[in-house]
C-alpha cells in the first residue's frame, strides 16, 4: 500500500493530467518573440474553458484582453508582447472559482536569422507549381494513414490519392535545380481529412497540421531548408477563403457568424466583377463573397475579427516555420475585400520584402490590375498584394497561337501584341505571375492540340516576356490531357517515373518520346540562360506590330539586348529587320541563345516554321 502522502501526489498529478487533456487546440501552435506587431491572439479550445479566466505571470508578455466566444468551449486571448521580453515557456494557468483547472505550457521561440528580411520571388525567378500527390511518391508507409476518412491509393482513378508526398519533392530537388528553376510551388500539404478527393488540398481540415499522408510538418521544414540550400525558394499555397466541410471546428464553431451561410452551405455565384462594378447590387456582393465555393467547403467570414486574426496569423506562421520565399493566395478575389486587403498589408508589414501574389481567374486586365498594390483605383481601394496572376495574357497566347489568322489586322498574334499592350493597367507589369497552364486548365500542350512545336514558341515567350515565370510540372516532357476535356485528376496525372515500376521515367528519359526529350533539353536550355539574363529579370520591353503571322519583340537594359521573333507560319519567313532600326542601330549581330549560333541581322533574318528565336544583340 502507498503511503498516504504519496498517494495525494500522485492523484493530483492524474487530476492536473486530465485537466490538460480537455484543452484540445491551442492556435497558434507557437509564437516568437521579436516581431514587429507585438501582438497575438491566441484561440483556446476546451471543455468549458469560456468559463474559466486565463493568468499569466511571464515578464514581457501581458494579457490585454480576455474576449468570450458564443460556445462555451472558446476563449480568445488577447497578448502583448514586449520587445525585451525573452523565449521560452510561457505557463497559462486557467482558474475557476479561484482555483486552477487546466494548465498549457504555451512557446515563444527566438527568431531565425534574417527572418525579417526574408525575400520573396521576383522576375529572376522561374517556378516550377507542383502537385505533390501526383509528382513522386518518395514515402510508400505514409499512402494510407490509418483513421482518416480517405485511406486508400487508387492509381487507376483520377479523382483518388495516388501517394506522392513531401520526400518525393526532397528527393528531387536536384532535377528541379538541374532544370533550372528557382521556386517551387507545391498546392497545399496541409490536412486534407475529407472522405473524397483529398488529395488536391484545398479542402483544409487543419491549418496548423501537415497531411500525414504527404508526410510531417519536420519533412516540410527540411523540403523548405534544403530546397534554399540549393538556391530555390518555397512557395506556399495559402487558403483564406474556404475550408473543408470536415474541419476540426465544424461541430461546434466559436460564433455564430464564423462562417458565411453556415446553416445553408449558400454556394458563391462566382460574379467576381461586383468587387469593381460601380453598379453591382448588395444582392450579389454578399452571394459572391459569403457563399461557399462548393458544397463540401464552407466559406470562412473574414469580417468576423477572430477569423480574420486566426487567418492572418496563420499566414504568417508558416512563414516564419517554413522560411518562406512567397505566399500564393487561392481564390483571393473570393473573400471580403477588406479583409484581403488587412490580410495582405499585416504579411507585408511583417516581412516588407517577401511576396504574394493571388489568383483573380478572369481574362479582363481591368479586373486583375485592381488588386496588385500600387494600383489607383477609382474607388480608392488599395492592398497590399505584391503581384497578380496573368490570366488575360494566358489565354491571349492560347488564342493567337492557334488562330488561323483569317484577317491579318485583327487575328492571332496581334491577340498577344494587344494583350501585352494593356500593361499600362497594371501598377508593376514586372511582378506579374505569367503561366502557359496551372493545376487547374488543360495542360498547354493540350491546348495547343498537341502541336510540339507551338508548345515550344509558348514556352519561350513566358520565359522571355516581362513577369514571372511558372511552368507546371510535367510540362517539360509534354504531359497533356486529350480528351478528357478539364479532368482536374488528368490534368494533374502522374509524373513518369515518380513511383516504382512506371514504364517511363522523366528523372532519367527512359521511355520518353523523342518530342518528349527535345522539349525536357529545350527548357533545360532556355532557363539555365535565364538565370543570367539581366534584361529578361529587369530590362524594358520594345515590341513591333505582328505582320504576316510573325511577332518581334525586345528585352533590353544598359547591359543586354535580347530580340525574340515569334514565326507562326508553317514555312520559313523573311523578316526584314530594317523595321527595327531604332533599337537596332549599328548592330549586326546576333547569337541564338539555345545554339551558340551567329546570325546576321543586318537586313534580314530567315526563322524556320513555327518556331521561336530568341537572339542575344552584339
Amino acid at each position: 500500500m502507498l503511503p498516504k502522502k504519496l498517494f495525494f501526489v500522485i492523484l493530483a498529478l492524474c487530476l492536473k493530467s486530465i485537466a490538460a487533456a480537455q484543452i484540445n487546440h491551442v492556435e497558434p501552435l507557437n509564437w516568437w518573440i521579436g516581431m514587429k506587431n507585438p501582438n497575438l491572439q491566441l484561440l483556446i479550445n476546451g471543455v468549458d474553458i469560456g468559463a474559466t479566466t486565463p493568468v499569466i505571470n511571464y515578464t514581457g508578455v501581458t494579457i490585454k484582453k480576455i474576449n468570450k466566444a458564443d460556445s462555451k468551449n472558446y476563449l480568445f486571448i488577447d497578448l502583448v508582447i514586449a520587445k525585451n521580453t525573452k523565449p521560452g515557456t510561457v505557463i497559462i494557468n486557467f482558474k475557476k472559482e479561484g482555483k486552477i483547472v487546466y494548465t498549457y505550457n504555451y512557446n515563444l521561440l527566438a527568431r531565425q536569422t534574417g527572418a525579417a528580411q526574408l525575400k520573396g520571388f521576383n522576375s529572376s525567378d522561374a517556378i516550377y507549381l507542383i502537385t505533390p500527390d501526383r509528382f513522386v511518391n518518395g514515402d510508400y508507409s505514409n499512402d494510407v494513414v490509418k483513421g482518416m476518412r480517405e485511406d486508400k491509393i487508387n492509381r487507376s482513378f483520377e479523382g483518388a490519392r495516388h501517394g506522392g508526398d513531401i520526400r518525393g519533392i526532397i528527393n528531387n530537388l536536384d532535377y528541379i535545380k538541374d532544370m533550372g528553376f528557382t521556386a517551387i510551388w507545391p498546392t497545399p500539404l496541409l490536412e486534407n481529412d475529407m472522405p473524397s478527393y483529398s488529395y488536391h488540398g484545398y479542402a483544409i481540415t487543419n491549418h496548423y497540421k501537415v497531411d500525414p499522408r504527404f508526410g510531417t510538418l519536420d519533412e516540410y521544414k527540411e523540403l523548405s531548408a534544403k530546397a534554399n540550400q540549393k538556391g530555390i525558394k518555397l512557395i506556399f499555397d495559402g487558403v483564406i477563403n474556404h475550408t473543408g466541410s470536415y474541419y476540426w471546428w465544424m461541430n461546434d464553431l466559436p460564433f455564430k457568424n464564423w462562417l458565411n451561410y453556415q446553416d445553408s452551405s449558400r454556394p458563391t455565384n462566382h460574379r467576381r466583377t461586383v468587387n469593381q462594378d460601380l453598379y453591382a447590387a448588395n444582392y450579389d456582393k454578399e452571394i459572391m463573397k459569403k457563399g461557399w465555393f462548393d458544397k463540401m467547403m464552407p466559406d470562412m467570414n473574414g469580417q468576423n475579427p477572430f477569423m480574420a486574426n486566426y487567418l492572418i496569423q496563420n499566414s504568417i506562421w508558416w512563414i516564419e516555420t517554413l522560411q518562406l520565399g512567397g505566399i500564393r493566395q487561392d481564390t483571393y478575389c473570393y473573400s471580403d475585400k477588406d479583409f484581403a486587403k488587412n490580410w495582405s498589408c499585416s504579411i507585408m508589414n511583417e516581412y516588407p520584402n517577401f511576396s504574394l501574389v493571388g489568383e483573380e481567374w478572369s481574362l479582363n486586365p481591368l479586373i486583375t490590375s485592381y488588386w496588385q498594390t500600387g494600383k489607383q483605383n477609382r474607388d480608392g481601394y488599395t492592398s497590399c498584394l505584391t503581384n497578380i496572376m496573368d490570366f488575360p495574357l494566358q489565354d491571349a497566347l492560347v488564342l493567337a497561337l492557334k488562330d488561323k489568322e483569317t484577317n491579318k489586322y485583327e487575328q492571332g498574334m496581334t491577340k498577344l501584341y494587344e494583350a501585352l499592350a494593356n500593361d499600362f493597367e497594371y501598377a508593376n507589369p514586372g511582378n506579374i505571375l505569367v503561366m502557359g497552364d496551372n493545376h487547374d486548365m488543360d495542360r498547354i500542350y493540350t491546348q495547343l492540340d498537341k502541336d510540339a512545336a507551338l508548345t515550344q514558341m509558348a514556352l519561350t515567350y513566358l520565359l522571355t516576356v516581362r513577369g514571372i515565370p511558372q511552368i507546371y510540372y510535367g510540362t517539360e516532357v509534354l504531359m497533356d490531357n486529350t480528351g478528357h476535356h478539364k479532368n482536374d485528376g488528368l490534368i494533374r496525372s502522374d509524373f513518369p517515373g515518380g513511383w516504382k515500376g512506371d514504364s517511363a521515367n522523366a528523372f532519367n528519359t527512359t521511355g520518353l518520346s523523342v518530342d518528349q526529350i527535345q522539349m525536357q533539353a529545350f527548357l533545360k536550355k532556355i532557363l539555365t540562360w535565364r538565370k543570367n539574363a539581366s534584361a529578361i529579370h529587369n530590362g524594358k520591353t520594345l515590341h513591333f506590330a505582328p505582320f504576316n503571322k510573325t511577332y518581334v519583340y525586345f528585352r533590353y537594359n544598359n547591359k543586354q539586348l535580347i530580340m525574340v521573333l515569334l514565326n507562326k507560319n508553317e514555312t520559313a519567313t523573311t523578316i526584314d529587320t530594317r523595321r527595327f532600326a531604332e533599337i537596332l542601330v549599328n548592330k549586326t549581330k546576333g547569337i541564338n541563345i539555345l545554339t551558340g549560333e551567329n546570325i546576321d541581322i543586318q537586313s534580314a533574318v530567315t526563322i524556320p516554321p513555327k518556331t521561336a528565336l530568341v537572339l542575344e544583340i552584339k
